[in-house]
C-alpha cells in the first residue's frame, strides 16, 4: 500500500459540485418520504375510518401549525424527489450526461423544485 497517498478525512473541507448535492438531496428526500409514509398512512386510515375520523384529520390540517408543517415538508420532499427522479431518468436514457449537461440539469432541478415547494406552501397554508 502506498503510504504517501493524500488522506482527507475532514468532509467539511470538500466542495461538492451542484450535481452531487442534488443527488445527495434526492437520497435524503427519499428517506424523508419513506418515514413520512407513517404519518400519511395514519392520516389516510383515520380519515377513511369514519366521518368523525375524516373531520378530525381535516381539523388537524386546518388548524394545527405542526400538522401543516409536516404536510408541507412531505409535499416539499415529494416535489424535489420527483423532479430529481426525472433528472436521473434522463441520465439513464443517456441524455445530458456531459459535465455541462449535468450542471444544467442540476440547476433546472433546483429551480423547478423551488417553484413547486413554494406552490405547495401556498396550497397548504
Amino acid at each position: 500500500m502506498n503510504s504517501k497517498r493524500p488522506v482527507n478525512l475532514d468532509l467539511s473541507t470538500i466542495q461538492f459540485p451542484l450535481p452531487a448535492l442534488t443527488s445527495i438531496a434526492h437520497r435524503i428526500t427519499g428517506v424523508i418520504l419513506f418515514v413520512g409514509l407513517i404519518f400519511a398512512f395514519w392520516a389516510l386510515s383515520k380519515s377513511l375510518s369514519s366521518p368523525a375520523g375524516f373531520q378530525a384529520v381535516s381539523d388537524a390540517l386546518a388548524g394545527n401549525f405542526l400538522a401543516k408543517l409536516i404536510a408541507w415538508g412531505l409535499l416539499s420532499a415529494l416535489a424535489f424527489h420527483f423532479v430529481a427522479g426525472i433528472k436521473h431518468l434522463l441520465m439513464d436514457a443517456d441524455i445530458g450526461v456531459t459535465l455541462e449537461g449535468g450542471v444544467k440539469k442540476a440547476q433546472i432541478t433546483v429551480v423547478v423544485s423551488a417553484v413547486l415547494i413554494i406552490l405547495a406552501g401556498v396550497w397548504v397554508w
